[in-house]
């Protein structure tokens, strides 16, 4: 089994935004990992959610043959439950117009079929004295990206 970190820093204004994750197998030295970052474009936030965790299971689904996905994004922890709704509504609003995300959805609950993964909730953005050895892994992706924002100066 392995645990993998993902998480995403974007600029509302610009729409950029950058993706981080971290792979921590089993017994992993906290020095030793290193985060993966990639740049996404005209996004948001939900949207880099999704494209940062497709990314991140993609480069790692080859390493275990179980992995669990740690997020803060409430977006993705809820969307198994609503996979019979999208897919009994064609992924279409009550307005009747195709999601935004559809396509990004769709491949989530393909991946999900896939491969042997769960979703853990984080709770993001803790406070130093309250933070476990899950917490610390994940500031890891979360400083690494809102670092790799600010820095690019989008």
């Amino acid at each position: 089994m392995i645990r993998l970190f993902c998480d995403g820093s974007v600029n509302a204004h610009t729409h950029v935004g950058f993706g981080a994750y971290v792979v921590v197998a089993q017994n992993a030295a906290f020095d030793s990992l290193h985060v993966k970052l990639k740049t996404f474009h005209d996004t948001s936030s939900t949207k880099l959610e999704l494209q940062t965790l497709l990314w991140a299971v993609e480069g790692c689904r080859n390493l275990s043959d179980e992995i669990v996905i740690y997020t803060d994004s409430q977006n993705i922890i809820s969307l198994p439950s609503r996979k019979e709704r999208f897919e009994r509504m064609g992924y279409r609003t009550n307005q009747k117009k195709i999601h935004e995300h559809a396509s990004l959805y769709q491949a989530f609950y393909t991946m999900m079929e896939e491969v042997n993964c769960s979703l853990v909730k984080v709770k993001g953005h803790k406070q130093q004295s309250d933070k476990d050895e899950i917490d610390r892994y994940f500031t890891l992706v979360d400083h690494a990206s809102r670092e790799a924002l600010r820095k690019s100066g989008l």
